[in-house]
């Protein structure tokens, strides 16, 4: 037997429970991961609250890292002793977890899986939204709401890497700096600063191809008017609430402007596709130009107290639980 962190019901952090699980051994077509640590992500708490609805009861988590003890039949791509790390289906935070093969990648040897359960969901995220849904170009001008974060700040650095100038908004002098130090070219304090009229300032009022929005009601539709003739408004959060209800009519009175809300699983839905966007981002890693640290670490069984400070935004970049 083995440990996990169950859900019976949404609610609030503490209907996040401690239990002993029976995992069994994998099915043809699966593997046995031997967990070191999972990844602690906004999806969570939005799986936590209900905000995304699962049949419960349920294993949260959707990104982990660890060492393969088990394949099934059927398997090809990995062997038992291999390091590998997942962003996918439910079923992180646990000791062992099972899990199809074909979604699961080998781990270089520069990745630790530690970094690797704190970036796979986070870093193939930013791969999806700066290389897929709007890809961004040297000369570009974007904006990155929550700067850092954890998908902020390898946004931030992923985008300086490709020559784009990069403003973030941040809640606090410390966010400020841990954004600068990672990329971000002009960073807006929006507790005390009006973004849009920040952003104008920025811009010489000419404003943005694309807005990357993850904070959801607080900034939506400020957002969007930063946005110059055609751009793009990318919704991939809620972090403060859902946005409000918009006529699509509202994106042609302010300048034809397109929306989207993309889903990561979407663009990693293949096995090619999967591979590919795992490959960029190691290799972006690996060459030093995207920096991933873990800026907290939970012990899988205080998962409730990670939720609460995620939620209370007293994080920065990557959270781990670890196992």
């Amino acid at each position: 037997m083995s440990n996990a962190i169950r859900i019976h019901k949404v609610g609030g952090a503490d209907v996040l429970q401690w239990e002993e699980v029976e995992v069994g051994e994998p099915g043809p077509t699966e593997v046995r991961i031997r967990q070191e640590a999972a990844g602690l992500n906004f999806i969570d708490v939005y799986h936590r609250t209900g905000l995304y609805k699962q049949a419960l009861p349920l294993t949260p988590g959707v990104e982990g890292a660890g060492v393969v003890d088990a394949v099934g039949s059927e398997v090809k791509n990995v062997k038992v002793g291999d390091r590998v790390a997942y962003a996918g289906p439910l079923g992180g935070y646990a000791e062992e977890r099972l899990i199809e093969a074909d979604r699961v990648v080998k781990l270089p040897k520069n990745v630790s899986t530690e970094q690797a359960a704190g970036m796979m969901l986070q870093g193939m995220t930013a791969q999806m939204l700066l290389r897929s849904v709007f890809p961004v170009a040297k000369g570009d001008t974007i904006l990155v709401h929550a700067a850092a974060g954890g998908v902020g700040l390898i946004m931030c650095q992923w985008a300086k890497a490709l020559g784009a100038t990069v403003i973030g908004t941040v809640g606090s002098e410390e966010k400020a700096k841990l954004a600068s130090e990672h990329g971000c070219d002009h960073v807006i304090l929006y507790k005390r600063q009006d973004f849009l009229a920040e952003v104008k300032r920025i811009t010489d009022g000419e404003k943005l191809p694309v807005v990357y929005d993850s904070v959801g009601r607080d900034t939506f539709n400020k957002s969007l008017d930063c946005l110059k003739l055609r751009g793009l408004m990318v919704s991939f959060g809620n972090s403060s609430g859902p946005p409000p209800p918009m006529p699509p009519i509202v994106l042609g009175q302010k300048g034809s402007l397109y929306l989207t809300r993309p889903t990561l699983f979407h663009y990693i839905a293949t096995r090619q596709q999967l591979e590919q966007s795992a490959k960029e981002l190691f290799e972006i890693v690996g060459s030093g130009k995207v920096k991933v640290e873990v800026k907290q670490r939970f012990a899988l069984k205080d998962a409730a107290e990670a939720h609460r400070a995620l939620e209370g935004r007293k994080t920065t970049g990557s959270t781990i639980l670890t196992i």
